[in-house]
């Protein structure tokens, strides 16, 4: 899942796309409002973080950008502010949720796999094909009921192949969801985590190429 973190203290940001990595998103930072819309006119975001006191471009504005252009991007919006008034506000404006600073990170993650769901078509809490289960909230993988140890970035590929449901996944989509902006478009890494992932859910291979186009789990 590709996520947009929006926050002007930098320490605060980065400990929360920190976390976010850990769980196995794609995490962007920005650190002030102009910057956060120059990242949401190039990149689709599943799940936009957003402080409301920001720099350069208010959040409520960044806020109502995104709205406004129709993207299906979730937006949480965090602030210090605690009063019913700031967050009702806040609501109005667009943002799906709203979390109160100082906030736990476990609820933070919490928050943003919720609506990461909510981003996307309907799909069941835990993904399932051809023997494979993986469980997003546990970040757990089983293959024939064996547990599969996989990496953040192995993790975060093979989720993006259950969930087209035997559709084919390009490599362009993968680099997208699963790694950041800072990724090279001409790096291997999608292709040497396919092999890895490949080599630990075992045999028979369950995840086929199809040349020129992309992957899939059929």
């Amino acid at each position: 899942m590709r996520v947009l973190v929006v926050e002007d203290e930098a320490l605060l940001a980065d400990a929360i796309a920190e976390w976010l990595r850990d769980d196995a998103h794609a995490v962007d930072v920005v650190y002030d409002g102009d910057a956060a819309l120059e990242r949401l006119a190039v990149h689709d975001y599943d799940v936009v973080l957003l402080d409301r006191d920001l720099p350069a471009v208010h959040g409520d504005e960044v806020c109502r950008s995104l709205v406004g252009s129709g993207r299906e991007a979730r937006v949480l919006m965090l602030t210090a502010a605690a009063d019913v008034r700031d967050r009702v506000s806040g609501l109005t404006l667009g943002a799906d949720d709203y979390l109160t600073k100082p906030f736990a990170f476990p609820e933070l993650a919490a928050r943003v796999h919720a609506l990461g769901r909510r981003a996307r078509p309907a799909a069941a809490p835990t993904l399932a094909r051809a023997g494979i289960r993986l469980d997003p909230a546990r970040r757990e993988v089983f293959r024939d009921g064996h547990y599969v140890p996989l990496s953040r970035k192995e993790f975060g590929v093979l989720a993006e192949l259950l969930r087209a449901e035997g559709g084919v996944v390009s490599a362009e989509t993968l680099l997208e969801k699963v790694w950041d902006e800072h990724a090279d478009p001409f790096t291997s890494a999608v292709r040497l985590t396919i092999l890895k992932l490949r080599r630990k859910l075992g045999d028979p291979p369950v995840i086929a190429t199809v040349a020129g186009v992309g992957y899939r789990i059929p």
